[in-house]
């Protein structure tokens, strides 16, 4: 086949008039050099057909191949998305329709404050939500080109006993904890794992509320990030800030809520399952927190969670329960 084109863009070269609009397009050329042209055609020709036939990249289950489980989270990924002011995900963001505890905390003690005169008028059963965002403030460019940021945080978890009318349904516990971080994404491939994200910053936790239910601490805290596939983690050990002990509401905290915690989520499809751990060696004190999300809407998914341990909000912090809620997600962990 190659053989015919090339006689035939010869046999044009030399038959059309050189005052034709043909003649022009073809630049003069001799038949020669025409040869040459349709042979560099026909080869380029011939690689852009091999290379469409190339099979394409299989994207990773569960998530994008090139931004993976933290990209959309953490704006990962081309210039464009990565701008600053956008208000992305932080913590999970859920609404627990109903969630029934097994052991509702009537009496919140702590070694710092004086005992209720008598025992809250609480149900078992209460909702749950909690809203978390975060905005990047400033971007860098590190020596390696790597993304350099700082970022703030807000989450806000609140317990409301919307069930109990006979007490005009009062929000029992609401937590604030506002953050500011310095993030990078290393990128990098370790035992296996690819690395994502590594943080740093200050975290401040409180209740808000008078004596003796006052509940508060400051951490410095580190994030980091490492996803395999369908599988992320999230490390995220803390130190807390010391305080003065006249001022301090809860000099306890930490032999119940320990020095970190860990959360590795599964994103086999259209399921996500989150297992968060914590635990403090020394004291045998932790939690287990467990969440199932599934689709429901286009931005909205079906959630069950499940929580034993200590520590679910900070006025229930030394005491034990066992709960699960059921209710949607708006954004889950990572």
């Amino acid at each position: 086949m190659r053989s015919l084109r090339l006689g035939a863009v010869a046999l044009l070269c030399v038959a059309l008039p050189a005052t034709t609009a043909a003649h022009d397009a073809l630049g003069r050329c001799a038949p020669a050099s025409c040869a040459e042209r349709e042979l560099s055609a026909a080869a380029a020709a011939d690689r852009a057909g091999a290379a469409d036939e190339r099979p394409a990249p299989v994207a990773e289950p569960g998530a994008d191949a090139r931004a993976g489980l933290f990209g959309e989270r953490w704006g990962l990924g081309l210039a464009p998305e990565d701008r600053r002011f956008d208000v992305r995900p932080h913590q999970p963001t859920y609404v627990l329709i109903a969630r029934l505890s097994d052991g509702e905390n009537r009496l919140p003690t702590s070694p710092a404050k004086p005992p209720l005169a008598a025992p809250l008028a609480i149900q078992d059963t209460e909702s749950k939500f909690q809203l978390s965002f975060k905005v990047k403030l400033a971007d860098f460019e590190r020596r390696a080109g790597r993304p350099l940021a700082i970022w703030a945080a807000y989450t806000q978890q609140s317990h409301w006993q919307v069930y109990d009318v006979g007490e005009s349904r009062p929000f029992r516990e609401t937590n604030y904890e506002p953050e500011v971080f310095v993030a990078t994404h290393p990128d990098r491939v370790v035992l296996g794992w690819r690395w994502r994200l590594a943080a740093v910053g200050l975290n401040h936790q409180s209740n808000g509320r008078a004596e003796p239910l006052s509940r508060s601490w400051n951490r410095v805290l580190m994030q980091l990030g490492f996803e395999r596939g369908a599988v992320g983690i999230i490390v995220r050990p803390w130190l807390r800030i010391g305080e003065d002990a006249a001022a301090d509401d809860n000099p306890d905290l930490t032999r119940y809520l320990g020095h970190g915690d860990l959360t590795v989520v599964w994103a086999p499809g259209a399921h996500r399952f989150t297992l968060g751990a914590r635990l403090h060696p020394g004291s045998g004190k932790g939690a287990l927190q467990g969440q199932w999300s599934f689709p429901l809407a286009r931005r909205v998914r079906g959630l069950v969670q499940a929580f034993s341990g200590y520590g679910e909000s900070l006025i229930d912090y030394n005491v034990r329960q066992s709960t699960i809620g059921f209710g949607v997600s708006l954004a889950d962990a990572l």
